[in-house]
Parts: structure tokens; sequence; C-alpha cells
């Protein structure tokens, strides 16, 4: 097996790459990075990763980082199997847009080390980081939202009737939403979405509750 996934059970952005690889059919040996014991920052880590961050996915000897390149690549790399973006340049440029609000504007400011910041050096308690947290979501959800339902390509997923990489970047961050007990009803498209790929076994057996260092 060429593939190996350095992630973390709970992270968003290797739960990304899981629904990458399963949708597209490659196994993968996955190896486990536990973000809240500081195994990010071990040195062995950032020889491999030197943002000390999560995913990591090797390749053949080779290692690839951040969520959004590997799943573009995992498409270059292996076309040959589920496509992930779709070949009209509008529509890939489309199914882009979606996955950077997620990725870019929502998740990021809402990821561990943030989180951590928050709490630690900038004294805020529990109450404070989650209405931080739930504030940033609601506000990418809502333009999410809007981008969904105003174009005719969103169909039974983000675009058309098969799951992509729109929907790899989407599933992870209504589970983060649900553990900080955020409202879905006002993004009733997203809602549904979430729902279809959920019902989807690739989608389910990607899941943090499913992952060998769940905890």
């Amino acid at each position: 097996m060429s593939l190996v996934l350095h992630g973390y059970f709970r992270s968003s952005a290797a739960y990304r790459v899981r629904i990458a690889l399963n949708l597209k059919g490659l196994g993968y040996e996955s190896l486990s990075v536990h973000l809240r014991a500081g195994e990010q920052d071990a040195p062995g880590y950032l020889a491999l990763n030197p943002q000390g961050l999560v995913p990591a996915l090797i390749d053949g000897g080779q290692t690839i980082t951040q969520s959004l390149a590997i799943l573009e690549y995992l498409d270059e790399a292996y076309p040959d199997t589920h496509r992930l973006l779709p070949e009209a340049p509008l529509e890939r440029a489309r199914v882009r847009a979606l996955a950077a609000v997620v990725c870019c504007d929502i998740h990021p400011i809402g990821n561990l080390r943030v989180l951590n910041y928050i709490q630690g050096p900038l004294g805020q308690d529990e109450a404070a980081m989650i209405a931080w947290y739930n504030h940033w979501i609601r506000r990418g959800f809502g333009a999410l939202e809007a981008m969904l339902t105003a174009n005719a390509g969103t169909g039974r997923f983000c675009h058309g009737d098969a799951p992509g990489l729109a929907d790899a970047c989407l599933v992870p961050q209504v589970f983060n939403a649900q553990r900080h007990a955020l409202d879905l009803s006002p993004y009733p498209t997203i809602e549904r979405i979430w729902k279809a790929c959920e019902a989807l076994e690739v989608f389910a057996v990607a899941h943090p509750s499913r992952q060998p260092d769940a905890q």
C-alpha cells in the first residue's frame, strides 16, 4: 500500500481527506498524530510537515500537505477513479469556491490551535470560545447556503447528483458545528446535502467515531 495518511480522528482537515480517499476507492494506511497530546510538534513529525498540522499524505515516498492540495492531487494522480472535480472550468471554479468558504474562511479561525490560544494566552472561558466558534460558522454557513440555493448547479449534492470535493469539505464542518450545538435549521440546503452524504457508506466510514484513534 503506497498511500499513508497522517491524521487525527477529529481533525476536520484529515476527515476531508478520508472522505476523498473513500470516494475514489483508494486504500490507505492511517497513522494517528494525536493533536491534544502535542504529537504534531514532535521533531519526527515536523520533519514530515514543518507546519505541525494534519493531514499529511505520503504517496510513493512523497509527502503532500494541506487538505485541499491533497484532494486535488488525488484527482490528478488517480484520474480513473471517482472524480472530485467536474470537467468544465466554470464548474470546477464553482466547486473550488464552495470548498474555499469552508477550508479558507470558516475552518482556520476555529482550528484547535486558535481555540487553544483564545482559552490560553487570551484567558477566555469555554462559553466565550464556543461563542467565537459558532459566530464564524454562522457567517460562513450563511454565505454557503446562499451560494448553494442560488445556483442551478446544486443538485442532490453541492454540485450535481454525485458527491465531490465540496461535499468532502462540507461534511466535516457540519460535524464541527454539531459538536458545539449550532442550530442547522437556518441552513436547509446545507442540512439536506449533509444528510445525503451521511447516508453513503463512503462518508460514514470516514466519520471520526469510526476511526481507530477515536477517544
